[in-house]
């Protein structure tokens, strides 16, 4: 039962707006700690310089899309583990699948709400203090 407030989270995505709503439903829930990049080339940069315990990463991306930078993670021994959230606007089963198969712990489909953000981070991490 980790505490939010312990948890490293790097929100991925290159829309300023969609960062801060993630961000500011986090608050919501207790989180503090947070990085942002604008794309997966970032965050995967920000990932191999700090500690970071959850990614919540938008799919469609410039330089380096989500399922590119889930790919990256899982292939990297020291952070292949971290837990991965996909975010994205389209239910598409196919990306879904995508997603699966290359390891990432959940998704979430935009528009979101923050009883939805917390119970797909519940069921990654279990209850959350």
């Amino acid at each position: 039962m980790p505490s939010a407030a312990a948890l490293n989270v790097l929100i991925v995505d290159d829309q300023q707006t969609m960062r801060s709503l993630v961000r500011t439903g986090l608050q919501q829930l207790g989180f503090k700690e947070f990085k942002e990049c604008p794309d997966g080339e970032e965050g995967l940069r920000a990932m191999l310089v700090g500690r970071t315990d959850l990614v919540i990463s938008d799919y469609n991306m410039p330089k380096l899309d989500g399922l590119g930078l889930l790919r990256a993670i899982r292939s990297h021994e020291p952070i292949r583990t971290t837990a991965f959230i996909m975010l994205t606007g389209r239910a598409d089963k196919d990306l879904v699948a995508r997603a699966v198969q290359f390891g990432v712990n959940n998704y979430l489909v935009k528009p979101f709400t923050v009883a939805t953000l917390k119970e797909k981070i519940e069921a990654v991490f279990g209850p959350l203090t």
